[in-house]
């Protein structure tokens, strides 16, 4: 299938409280894109990555990941194309060691123990966390919580990766070292955000969400000076912009 083509076509999703999440949001990420989702609180942003992801099902609409559909029956081969960084690290660390909750994935993959070793070794070198690969990851501060997260699924060589929330909890020198590795990534890059500074330096395009739908898709430098939509969807002009 072809990897990095990611789209969304009408979207729906209700939880089962009633609470509408996704009201027919529609778009198509092109292969090697960095795109931003951005709105206020409860936009629908977590529920649209969650979809993409395989990890919610809508009550209406598709999401397609190259040439394939995803569905329930798909998810285990979308999930070798796709990355997902959860706004809680803790969400995703839960083996005794860092090295060994990093080297989770490509075991499941089907790769050799010394293989998955090796893969671990190298994403936590990238994230610059090698010197934590013996530490329990309940022992870790947030920001190396979120780098040790992140390099479990650099490990696993996505093709898409989704972010959620990436730069939240995250000191500044720890932020940094986030935006030069989203930035060095080389393929496509989902990432829903209320830092509209990160969108500034990491993406070439920001859709913004509100109601659960899209209401706003183009360049940032444009949407963010946008006021009257920032203001309805509850967002602000990056901090750099604001003197």
């Amino acid at each position: 299938m072809s990897d990095h083509l990611v789209e969304a076509i009408g979207l729906s999703y209700a939880y089962p409280d009633g609470t509408t999440a996704l009201d027919g949001a529609s778009f198509r990420v092109a292969p090697g894109e960095s795109v931003a989702i951005v709105g206020g609180n409860g936009a629908g942003k977590s529920t649209l990555l969650l979809m993409m992801a395989g990890l919610l099902e809508a009550n209406a609409g598709e999401v397609r990941i190259g040439d394939v559909s995803v569905t329930p029956g798909s998810r285990d081969l979308v999930r070798r194309t796709i990355g997902f960084v959860f706004q809680d690290a803790d969400d995703q660390l839960f083996m005794p060691t860092v090295q060994e909750d990093v080297a989770f994935g490509p075991l499941n993959l089907g790769v050799s123990a010394e293989e998955a070793a090796s893969l671990a070794a190298t994403a936590l070198d990238v994230v610059g966390a090698s010197h934590l690969a013996d530490r329990p990851p309940y022992h870790l501060s947030g920001g190396e919580k979120r780098a040790v997260a992140l390099a479990g699924v650099i490990a696993m060589g996505p093709n898409v990766l989704l972010l959620d929330e990436p730069t939240a909890g995250l000191d500044p020198a720890a932020r940094r070292r986030l935006i030069k590795l989203l930035q060095a990534f080389e393929h496509t890059r989902i990432v829903a955000t209320h830092d509209l500074d990160l969108v500034l330096d990491v993406c070439t395009r920001v859709l913004v969400m509100e109601g659960g739908r899209i209401v706003a898709d183009g360049a940032p430098d444009a949407v963010f000076r946008d006021e009257p939509l920032l203001a309805r969807c509850h967002l602000e002009a990056p901090l750099r912009w604001q003197g």
